[in-house]
C-alpha cells in the first residue's frame, strides 16, 4: 500500500510540474536594417519536437502562438524562419521581399533562446539582386 501511495504522489507531483511550467508570451518586430517594417508572411519558432508561429502584421508585430493564436511558447532555444514574406498576384509574378535564406530555420542564422516572456525583434535582408 505503501508504494501505491508513493507512485501516486509521484504521478500527481509530474502532472502539476508539467501543468504549472506552461508557455510564455513571445512577440517581436521584423524589419529591414533601415527599421522600415516587413509587412506580411509569418514567423516560425521550431525544435525537432516543436513548432509555435504568428502572422506580421502591417507595422512588422507579431506574437506567438502554438495550440491556439497568441498563446505563447515553453521555454526553450529554438530555430526561427520566415515564410510568406511575398508579393503579387500569383505564383508565377510573386517576389520574395526578404532573401529566401529566412524560409528554413537551418538556414536563417536566427535562433532565439526563451525563458519567461520575451521580445525577439528580427532585422531580415532583401533578396540579391542577381545580375544579368
Amino acid at each position: 500500500m505503501r508504494h501505491l501511495t508513493i507512485v501516486v504522489t509521484f504521478v500527481v507531483a509530474l502532472l502539476c510540474i508539467a501543468g504549472c511550467s506552461g508557455n510564455v508570451g513571445l512577440s517581436g518586430r521584423v524589419s529591414f536594417p533601415d527599421g522600415s517594417p516587413l509587412t506580411v508572411g509569418e514567423v516560425y519558432f521550431e525544435t525537432d519536437t516543436f513548432l509555435a508561429h504568428g502572422s506580421i502584421g502591417k507595422d512588422g508585430r507579431y506574437v506567438l502562438g502554438s495550440l491556439g493564436e497568441k498563446d505563447g511558447l515553453p521555454p526553450g532555444t529554438y530555430r526561427v524562419s520566415i515564410v510568406g514574406a511575398m508579393e503579387g498576384e500569383s505564383r508565377e509574378t510573386a517576389r520574395y521581399l526578404i532573401d529566401e535564406k529566412y524560409k528554413d530555420g537551418r538556414t536563417s542564422g536566427l535562433t532565439c533562446t526563451v525563458s519567461g516572456s520575451t521580445t525577439f525583434d528580427i532585422t531580415v535582408t532583401k533578396p540579391e539582386v542577381k545580375k544579368k
